[in-house]
């Protein structure tokens, strides 16, 4: 399986740091570097994966890729 994209920008409404992965609705988490952000949100796809199973809801396949890495 392949593993899904993470987004990390800074924020600076949030002064932070936001990483995102988008093909999991609302699974995103803050830090005040990119790599707190990172090990945040990793542990956040952690969680959502898990209660997802447990909820016996649907866990969607990695899709999303930025526009940068299409093939035409």
């Amino acid at each position: 399986m392949k593993d899904y994209h993470i987004n990390v920008f800074y924020s600076d409404e949030d002064e932070g740091y936001i990483a995102d992965i988008p093909d999991l609705e609302h699974c995103s988490a803050f830090g005040e570097t990119p790599e707190e952000a990172l090990r945040e949100v990793l542990q956040a796809k952690k969680a959502w994966l898990e209660a997802a199973h447990a909820n016996r809801k649907p866990i969607p396949q990695p899709r999303y890729r930025p526009i940068i890495y299409q093939v035409a």
